[in-house]
């Protein structure tokens, strides 16, 4: 059977390594304690909504040592009025992935996926993989080869 993440991974030509977790530890600061990566270098994929009519949608990937400025970048990038996180529900819908394996690849290609410029700076990020059960630990410039990609100056903001 086909994984679109891995499908994906393989249509950027991505030089990537796939990290088997347990699922009870898929959220990112419980992973890098248990598996000794550093906040710095984990990158979280996270679903934002503008509360418009229509909602409208994003994906962002921030550095887990960083916070995602969902008040002013978020909602100004959007142009709406209001912009906050989506529900766990919603990014499952429109992902078909769970929180804590929530990852840029394999995503719908008309979702635009924004990625905050400090990302960019990491040689090496890792991400959630698709499910809670595995990360990926690639390259960020993998990221810019992936459908609806833009870097994002200011996205986060240090924590």
């Amino acid at each position: 059977m086909s994984d679109p993440v891995l499908d994906a991974l393989s249509s950027v030509g991505a030089d990537y390594e796939v990290i088997e977790c347990d699922p009870e530890l898929a959220d990112t600061a419980a992973f890098c304690e248990h598996y000794g990566y550093k906040l710095e270098e984990s990158a979280n994929a996270i679903m934002v909504v503008g509360k418009g009519e229509p909602r409208t949608y994003a994906m962002c990937v921030v550095l887990a040592s960083t916070r995602i400025d969902v008040n002013k970048s978020v909602r100004k990038k959007m142009g709406t009025k209001k912009a906050s996180f989506a529900t766990a529900e919603e990014a499952t819908e429109m992902t078909g992935m769970t929180k804590g394996g929530i990852t840029p690849f394999g995503l719908p290609h008309n979702l635009p996926l924004w990625v905050d410029n400090r990302v960019m700076d990491c040689q090496n990020i890792i991400v959630g993989g698709g499910s809670r059960d595995r990360k990926i630990y690639l390259p960020p410039k993998a990221l810019i080869a992936l459908p609806n990609t833009e870097i994002v100056e200011g996205l986060a903001r240090d924590s």
